[in-house]
């Protein structure tokens, strides 16, 4: 009498190669999904004449003499809240740029009061010192 079991082969599947099909099937659906878009409109956008960027930004300038210009004109340390506000008024636009050129030899107090007042007028600053 044999009373030992008979061992019986279960029945097996390998999907080590379902994997890689299925990863081939969704990158081909990704692309093919991207490339046939049917509700794209063509639009012809319109092409500027000149750079609007430089006329949307507000240069302030401190020398190596300590005078402080706003564009090409002279201001005094005094005014410079007030023109800044004005300045950014006149542009128009909800977030005007303030761009601060300053040598190394100007002092930091006056860098410090152009930057605060920049800030104070709604301003987005950045700032730009050389040595000169």
């Amino acid at each position: 009498m044999n009373f030992r079991k008979r061992l019986k082969d279960k029945p097996e599947m390998h999907t080590s190669a379902l994997n890689d099909i299925l990863f081939i099937l969704l990158l081909f659906f990704l692309i093919v999904s991207t490339l046939a878009n049917p509700n794209i409109v063509k639009v012809n956008t319109p092409k500027g004449k000149s750079d609007s960027k430089a006329k949307q930004s507000i240069v302030v300038s401190i020398d190596n003499k300590h005078n402080i210009y706003i564009g090409q004109k002279a201001v005094p340390l005094f005014a410079i809240d007030s023109l800044l506000k004005e300045a950014t008024k006149k542009m128009g636009i909800d977030t005007p740029v303030i761009t601060i050129n300053a040598d190394t030899s100007a002092m930091y107090g006056e860098f410090f009061k152009v930057l605060n007042a920049a800030k104070k007028a709604g301003a987005k600053v950045t700032a730009n010192v050389t040595a000169n």
